[in-house]
């Protein structure tokens, strides 16, 4: 049995805890949107056609905000197809996912279910077959109260008052050769400036989301972000970051370890942001918004799209079934963007229902939450108040991808109103339990007040329709609190939560 110990004290803070950390994703992708959040004819459904059983999930999940409509989608999107009377909308190709968009749900649509939901949006424009007119255009429609011409068409369509919406991301992944309209980093850095500064003459109060690399293995990483922020830096507020990880070869040690390269990730983001910004003599920090990440199996059967004359709606696309060690991945992703909450300012977990996701749905019929669902959940509902700064000493352990990693990784908050002191921890290892003691001499006086772990013997149980609630997250007995220091024994291949309030 291994043991860790982790120090922690109020007066070393990274920052606060950021709701919009807990930010999910909704494109038009598979069954996202069509039989994922809408779904007319099912026994939930409002009369906008939105399920009503989602909803309640979305709300218990704890989701802040939700990116919109894509994703690769949004590349070729026109969005002035989804908007007016539905009986007069054309569907489209959608050359992203080699499916037919039927254009049913659209703007108007999304921001009445983001309403019902209670999440802020975050709106995507297309920077890939479009450019500046076309943006500006959504945006007089989405946030100019009247007397133009788009702003004139939202309210015949029903919507009197702007929506007012604060977050635009400058198109998507526009690095990735799969990208309609991928650009060279000079090519699309113009383009977000130009965009960006065009926007900001409607809205000044608007907060813009650049695009970063897709991820850390891009060719290109590091060096895009250098000539895409010299380009744009002073007309943006965010750079964005995707990350997605998988268990390749059954190398499970690896896999548990992901987050490394998250950390690592985040720490060269805001490293060459830093750079840009003292080459260009600004003040302000560029700050990142890491708008995808989650557990993918890309190679799976599931993630590849139709081909040839096939080209269907709502397709079962990216249904990924996730087991428990993708849970305790997906809960150590939490703790790497909580720890570096001071550069990561927002975050959206891909995607919210059926794809990648952590809520699924039968078309018409049942819904159940698979098992990344639960790490999310209790992290958004009792993340609060500051990050605080740990000290840990753990074993290590070695790894094929990463080299030697440390058993156990964690982050805790502190919330300085009611006092209460929040520790998540994971326990990367493969066989092994970790005795986990903490510190709490800054914080005397303190008792368990909730202990749960996530784990179970087969790392690879997956919840079905049929049973998502034999794994569950499980109070943990053996957390106790002596002497100023609590104690909890956590299993190998898990995820723990220990909620510690005031005597």
């Amino acid at each position: 049995m291994h043991s860790a110990t982790v120090s922690l004290d109020p007066a070393f803070v990274v920052g606060p805890v950021r709701r919009r950390t807990f930010g999910s994703f909704v494109e038009h992708l598979g069954r996202c949107v069509y039989t994922g959040i809408h779904d007319p004819g099912h026994p939930t459904a409002d009369a906008d056609g939105f399920r009503g059983d989602v909803i309640e999930l979305t709300r218990e999940l704890g989701v802040s905000t939700v990116r919109y409509p894509g994703g690769n989608f949004v590349s070729g999107y026109r969005w002035e197809d989804a908007v007016g009377p539905v009986e007069q909308r054309t569907p489209r190709l959608d050359l992203a996912w080699h499916s037919t968009e039927p254009n049913l749900v659209g703007v108007d649509e999304f921001m009445r279910w983001a309403a019902k939901a209670g999440v802020e949006p975050m709106m995507a424009v297309n920077l890939g077959t479009r450019g500046v007119q076309e943006a500006l255009d959504l945006l007089e429609y989405c946030n100019v109260p009247g007397g133009s011409y788009w702003a004139d068409q939202r309210r015949a369509n029903g919507a009197e008052e702007p929506y007012r919406i604060t977050m635009w991301c400058l198109g998507n992944e526009m690095d990735g050769p799969w990208q309609i309209g991928s650009k060279t980093p000079q090519e699309y850095g113009r383009l977000a400036a130009e965009t960006a500064r065009a926007m900001r003459m409607i809205d000044p109060g608007l907060e813009l989301v650049v695009c970063g690399s897709s991820g850390s293995q891009m060719p290109t990483f590091g060096e895009w972000e250098r000539v895409v922020l010299t380009e744009a830096y002073e007309h943006v507020d965010y750079i964005s970051a995707h990350a997605y990880y998988w268990e390749e070869d059954g190398d499970l040690a690896s896999f548990l370890a992901s987050v490394v390269d998250m950390d690592h990730f985040v720490e060269s983001v805001a490293a060459t942001a830093d750079a840009v910004r003292a080459a260009r003599k600004q003040t302000k920090r560029v700050h990142i918004s890491f708008d995808e990440w989650n557990v993918w199996y890309q190679k799976r059967a599931e993630s590849r799209p139709p081909s040839g004359d096939d080209w269907p709606v709502a397709p079962v696309l990216l249904e990924d079934r996730y087991n428990v060690a993708d849970a305790v991945v997906v809960g150590n992703m939490l703790i790497s963007l909580l720890r570096n909450t001071d550069r990561v300012h927002s975050a959206s977990m891909a995607q919210l229902v059926n794809v990648i996701a952590p809520i699924m749905t039968e078309p018409g019929g049942r819904i159940w939450k698979q098992t990344i669902f639960h790490p999310f959940a209790l992290t958004a509902r009792h993340a609060a108040g500051e990050v605080l700064r740990l000290a840990i000493d753990s074993p290590v352990h070695e790894t094929a991808k990463f080299g030697d990693v440390a058993v156990l990784d964690a982050v805790a908050t502190h919330d300085a109103e009611s006092g209460d002191v929040v520790v998540f921890a994971v326990n990367r290892s493969l066989t092994e339990p970790v005795v986990l003691d903490v510190d709490l001499r800054g914080f005397p006086g303190m008792r368990v007040a909730e202990a749960v772990t996530l784990s179970n013997p087969d790392h690879t149980w997956q919840a079905t329709a049929d049973d998502d609630t034999s794994v569950l997250p499980q109070p943990n007995t053996s957390a106790k609190v002596a002497d100023d220091r609590v104690r909890a024994e956590l299993p190998p291949v898990s995820w723990s939560m220990l909620r510690l309030e005031r005597e």
